[in-house]
């Protein structure tokens, strides 16, 4: 019997690990956010569905929708919401310290905030997923891609607020109103010519 229990703990813990990884990797293959059908057809029917192409294949152009009434924290724990970026086109990166493309993608973001540094009226909010004990090495990792600061939800709660239903990489843009014009699951070079043209369309 002795053995029979090993065995089923072994299997157990196997199945366990599986699920584990498995739910893990749904957060990179599920690129599209799980639209099909008409509710893919709704996710492009906003203003900027035409950028929605090449390097931007993925982008998702919905009917202008509010950021969500969320609270997440800057450097030093202090409360911030969306509503605290009103008046600047934003845009929210979400990712984390253990996805491979959010940290490739980083650098272009980082880029991008400096392309538009001095504007008062734009944005980049890079918001971390990883909880409390990775924080520190979050903040470190975003030290390095300055001007970018650091935010954090280290519930790992806010990226199921958005579209992309908790996939990372998850970029939304916000509008001056605080609202959401396009969505952006997975990996991008935010500073490339298609993205700075979707940026500057939005900015008007």
């Amino acid at each position: 019997m002795g053995g029979s229990k090993r065995n089923l703990a072994i299997v157990a813990a196997g199945i366990a690990a599986v699920a584990a990884i498995g739910g893990a990797a749904l957060l990179y293959v599920n690129q599209d956010g799980g639209s099909k059908g008409s509710d893919a057809a709704s996710m492009n029917s906003g203003a900027f569905a035409a950028h929605a192409k090449g390097p931007l294949a993925r982008l998702q152009s919905p009917e202008p929708v509010p950021a969500p009434d969320y609270v997440f924290q800057d450097v030093d724990g202090n409360p911030v919401s969306f509503a605290d970026f009103k008046g600047k086109v934003t845009v929210v990166n979400l990712w984390a310290t253990w996805c491979a493309p959010c940290k490739i993608e980083m650098p272009t973001l980082a880029a991008l905030a400096k392309r538009y540094e001095g504007r008062e009226d734009f944005a980049v909010a890079v918001i971390s997923m990883d909880t409390d004990r990775a924080q520190e090495a979050a903040k470190a990792f975003i030290a390095e891609n300055a001007p970018l600061k650091y935010y954090a939800d280290p519930k790992f709660q806010l990226a199921f607020e958005f579209p992309g239903k908790g996939a990372m990489p998850q970029t939304m843009i916000l509008d001056r109103e605080g609202r959401v014009v396009a969505v952006m699951v997975g990996e991008a070079d935010w500073n490339g010519p298609q993205a700075v043209a979707l940026i500057e369309d939005v900015l008007g």
